[in-house]
């Protein structure tokens, strides 16, 4: 019996997902367990793995499409299976056996590749697919050009395929006068060469064969968020951004002992930016101008800290929720921190567990960084980065020392927040730090 695979839902605020990558064709045969397709959600990456056995009998969604969840993906059965019942009225056009799309060989020669110095059409509206239009407007392709082959003059996805494969396009004029290896510059219709272009001659000399002047690298659907996030949150809030550094000699103390001590406590790796962490939010308790989301016209804000950590994969930045961040141990935010950023750099994290934050912190010590200027994540009010440590001098007269000190960047919305309360959070912060074990202590105590 034939089984339609689906797109899943990865949370409840997902509605749509990116297939960026079939690994089975149509006609492969697959197992319980054999990876089917690679998709993603606006910010993590998931594999789709096949929950039946049989042949591949149809795959309805290409690369790239963005498909909304619960959609049937594919069809898996035995050959010759009716699977007409999964299927819509377009898809089933291009899905026929006979009109399977196949690798042919393509002649170099501009000759074979211009067929026609007009588009196909004569008049009226041009008949095609939608899965090829689609395909053809995420290539960039003029369709008029394109020569149909389905149904009653109708334009399919192979069709679209075929056009894309041809190369660059000459009119009749331009591929009876061109010189081969010379590099054109096309001014016809779609960027074709006409013969006022090969007149005109070649622009440059033609590179070698092997030479590759750039790359053009499509954005993930991660990145495209990112940019629009990022771009949003700069055009639409007053931001500011206030630096000051902190003697680090408590923490990296408190850090060494912890270290030397954790396999026979049984503790945890616990990093600076644990300790960054569980400082910074019992100080936001004090100062909830901080620790709020700002709408315009109101302000919401927390009694408890879900704090956003930002972690660097390599499908893009990802900030996953520490929720109830300030009743957490500090064993429990080390281990609970790693957990969600082992998660976001596998790209299994549910998205659901990147949402809710009511502030932010982000750390590029370990790349060096001395002082940097934060993006916040609205609504949020303000986001906190962590810089790397320094040496710095301090003293009165002739008393000079040197001590280790690491910076701190707090960016604020300005619409929320003024500047003396907002140096006042960072001021009470850098105390806090600077006498760590006091704040350890005291949190002991109040539970």
């Amino acid at each position: 019996m034939a089984t339609a695979v689906i797109m899943p839902r990865q949370g409840n605020t997902v509605e749509s997902c990116i297939v960026t990558k079939w690994h089975k064709k149509k006609g492969d045969k697959v197992e319980t367990g054999d990876l089917l397709f690679t998709y993603e959600t606006d910010k993590a990456t998931f594999d789709e793995e096949a929950s039946v056995s049989g042949t591949v009998l149809a795959i309805l969604h290409d690369e790239d499409d963005d498909v909304p969840v619960l959609s049937n993906m594919c069809i898996i059965g035995e050959e010759g299976e009716d699977i007409s019942e999964f299927i819509s009225s377009d898809d089933a056009v291009e899905a026929k056996p006979d009109e399977t799309v196949e690798e042919k060989k393509v002649d170099d020669t501009p000759q074979k590749q211009e067929t026609a110095e007009v588009p196909v059409q004569i008049q009226g509206e041009i008949k095609i697919s939608p899965r090829a239009r689609n395909r053809a407007e995420k290539s960039g392709l003029d369709i008029s050009y394109a020569a149909p082959t389905g149904p009653n003059g109708r334009i399919i996805e192979r069709d679209v395929i075929k056009l894309k494969e041809s190369g660059p396009a000459f009119t009749k004029a331009a591929a009876q006068e061109y010189t081969q290896g010379a590099a054109y510059e096309g001014t016809g219709i779609g960027g074709r060469i006409t013969a006022a272009d090969v007149e005109k001659g070649p622009g440059t000399k033609a590179p070698a064969a092997d030479f590759v002047e750039y790359e053009d690298v499509k954005l993930s659907n991660i990145r495209k968020v990112i940019g629009q996030a990022m771009h949003a949150s700069l055009s639409g809030m007053a931001q500011l951004t206030l630096n000051a550094t902190f003697d680090a000699t408590a923490i990296m103390r408190f850090r060494k002992s912890v270290k030397t001590m954790k396999d026979e406590m049984g503790l945890p790796n616990i990093t600076l930016n644990d300790l960054v962490v569980f400082a910074t939010a019992r100080t936001l308790l004090k100062h909830k101008d901080l620790n709020s989301h700002f709408y315009g016209d109101s302000m919401r804000k927390f009694n408890t800290v879900h704090m956003g950590i930002a972690v660097d994969t390599e499908r893009g930045l990802m900030v996953p929720t520490l929720n109830f961040c300030d009743m957490l141990s500090l064993n429990e935010i080390s281990l609970k921190g790693k957990e969600l950023a082992e998660m976001c750099k596998s790209g299994t994290i549910n998205p659901d567990l990147l949402q809710g934050g009511t502030f932010t912190i982000t750390n590029l010590g370990a790349l060096g960084v001395e002082s940097f200027t934060p993006v916040i994540n609205p609504p949020q009010a303000a986001i906190l980065g962590v810089c790397g440590i320094t040496t710095a001098v301090r003293g009165e007269g002739s008393n000079i020392e040197a001590y280790k000190a690491m910076g701190l960047s707090l960016t604020f919305d300005h619409r929320a927040v003024d500047g003396a309360p907002a140096a006042r959070f960072l001021k009470d912060l850098c105390r806090n730090l600077e006498n760590f074990d006091v704040l350890l202590l005291g949190q002991e105590v109040n539970q």
